[in-house]
């Protein structure tokens, strides 16, 4: 009678010490994971959205737009490499997410863009945004902020040689 007396009191705490993340949303068949931004030099006209979206169901769908409280506009981009030279650009269409497929937005590849930064984003704060997906509809979602040139959620510093999006010419 002891044990499982202590049992379910060990099974009942680590329950209560391992929190559900407030970082991860469900919309539909869609899981949206760790949405971080980067801090922001003071000035800085853009900055970066991150996450990953996994898609469960049997159907794709497609991020199509979104929202940010911070920032005049939201696109959706994309970073690739053209003869050495780094290019990004709008992506019209969105982003397809296949069934049964993970998409990582990350920096150096798939991202979102606030433009038109209304302030400067602070290491340790969460920005407000919602995205727009074209089956599964809007879903309300948080930022977190991490480390000016941070290259994952966590903080982890850019690569050598890195560029930070507002030093970045944006468009064709």
């Amino acid at each position: 009678m002891k044990r499982a007396f202590f049992l379910s009191t060990l099974a009942l705490a680590a329950m209560i010490a391992v929190p559900a993340c407030a970082d991860d949303y469900k919309l539909g068949t869609l899981q949206i994971a760790g949405p971080w931004t980067r801090a922001t030099p003071k000035g800085s006209p853009v900055g970066g959205g991150y996450l990953k979206i996994t898609n469960t169901g049997t159907a794709p769908d497609r991020l199509l737009a979104g929202t940010s409280n911070v920032a005049d506009r939201f696109e959706i981009h994309e970073m690739s490499m053209d003869g050495g030279v780094m290019k990004m650009r709008p992506l019209a269409g969105g982003i397809e997410i296949k069934p049964g497929e993970t998409v990582e937005l990350k920096p150096g590849g798939l991202h979102v863009m606030f433009v038109g930064l209304k302030k400067q984003l602070q290491q340790g704060e969460r920005v407000k945004g919602t995205l727009l997906f074209e089956k599964a509809g809007k879903v309300d979602i948080e930022y977190q902020v991490a480390p000016l040139g941070a290259q994952s959620a966590t903080g982890g510093g850019a690569p050598a040689g890195a560029m930070p999006h507002g030093s970045m010419r944006h468009g064709n």
